[in-house]
């Protein structure tokens, strides 16, 4: 039975690196954050485009301050997320 959770991930930590590093970062911390908070390797962790999107919407140097992810755990431990508004 799939598990489905609901995550805000703080983007604030990536706040922290180079202006030109922000956007690449985020996508790397999401799948962080995802892999601990869902037990996951990262490797099983697929990202949904809109996120991608949500996080480079206003460019590489000016990332969202959270974004809200609904996250699903498939039986065979990968991980689908997606923009919790969708």
């Amino acid at each position: 039975m799939p598990i489905e959770r609901v995550y805000t991930v703080p983007l604030s930590k990536v706040k922290s690196v180079p202006r030109q590093k922000r956007a690449p970062r985020a996508i790397r911390y999401i799948k962080e954050f995802l892999a601990q908070h869902m037990k996951a390797d990262e490797e099983n962790i697929k990202l949904d485009p809109s996120i991608s999107e949500k996080v480079w919407e206003r460019s590489i140097k000016k990332i969202p301050s959270k974004i809200k992810l609904k996250v699903t755990k498939q039986d065979d431990g990968s991980v689908i997320a997606v923009l919790a508004g969708e």
